[in-house]
């Protein structure tokens, strides 16, 4: 019999044993999380690219949006691709690779939070502050904040996922979750994490928390704002302003809370909190390009640009045949 305190030979690959109860919904599954996955990654795709063409949208506020854009489509690109190998029964994951979908993964995370914030601040200067907008939120600002917020977002995961790539790992090798998630990897190991484990949820909790906190104090500014104002068409033009915003940190924040609640409930079974964190990897970053570009008329504008002038290619090629005959 082996000795329980060995650790994997040559701690070659992991195994991600995804849903067990669910196997024979493995196809559907697949299906399902491939259309949701090509949605989430072409609606991206397209604010990235209308963002980038159109001039009319090279300003602070879609400067953000683009990053956001940028970030879900990095998130899912992360998580998705072996997600779905895995429903196909390519389970198998080298030990650097976990690692690196794991650090990629709160990252991107982070850094959203981070992103979150920072346009939270930028909706507080266009409110408060709209005859100083310019000056405050200017070019240098933009990429200042954003420099911060992707630095912060890639060095803060350092702390928890450098150590947890050195420590041993048992007998087992086998990962309760559909991807490589850091309490999943860490409950595989020989040695006493808890250590670890506590500073990475203490690190995760300041944040989270300090982000929606300061989320929250912008908002607060905000809303003494909009009541100070004489007029409601003001009013009703700040609440437009911030609404997009507003319905995306209550996704965030909401899906977080929704997933929290599922880990805690004894009722789900483990198959049902995996799934639920499964498609809470989709929800934001699927929902954030729909709510941005159902309720944005700039961007609809370039949108209904962009593809009438594809469009009228075919046609203007049709007309140069008819007449050189």
């Amino acid at each position: 019999m082996s000795d329980p305190n060995t650790s994997l030979p040559s701690a070659s690959h992991f195994i991600i044993v995804g849903m067990p109860g669910l196997q024979e919904h493995y196809t559907t599954l697949f299906f399902i999380f491939l259309l949701l996955f090509l949605a989430t990654f072409l609606g991206n795709l397209l604010i990235l690219v209308l963002l980038s063409l159109d001039p009319r949208l090279h300003t602070p506020m879609y400067f953000f949006l683009w990053n956001l854009a940028l970030q879900d489509m990095l998130l899912t690109t992360t998580i998705i691709p072996k997600l779905l190998a895995v429903l196909l029964g390519h389970n198998r994951i080298s030990f650097a690779g976990c690692f690196l979908q794991m650090y990629f993964y709160i990252s991107i995370s982070a850094t959203e939070i981070f992103l979150v914030a920072a346009m939270a601040y930028d909706r507080y200067v266009a409110v408060v502050k709209p005859l100083h907008y310019n000056s405050i939120i200017n070019s240098r600002m933009c990429l200042t904040m954003m420099c911060t917020v992707w630095a912060l977002g890639f060095l803060i995961p350092v702390v928890s996922v450098a150590p947890a790539s050195s420590v041993p790992f048992c007998t087992s090798n086998h990962v309760l979750h559909i991807v490589c998630e850091y309490p999943s990897i860490m409950s595989l190991a020989c040695a006493d994490v808890s250590a670890q484990v506590n500073l990475s949820l203490l690190i995760a909790m300041v944040v989270t928390w300090g982000a929606f906190l300061f989320v929250l104090f912008t908002y607060c500014r905000i809303i003494i704002a909009v009541v100070k104002m004489k007029t409601v068409e003001s009013r009703k033009k700040a609440f437009f302003m911030c609404s997009s915003h507003i319905v995306v940190v209550v996704l965030y924040y909401g899906s977080t809370v929704v997933e929290y609640i599922g880990l805690k409930v004894d009722s789900i079974s483990s198959d049902g909190r995996i799934f639920i964190g499964g498609l809470n990897y989709f929800l934001t970053p699927l929902v954030n390009p729909i709510i941005y570009s159902l309720r944005n008329e700039k961007i609809k504008a370039a949108a209904q640009r962009y593809f009438r002038l594809k469009s009228a290619f075919p046609r203007c090629a049709r007309n140069t045949v008819r007449a050189a005959k």
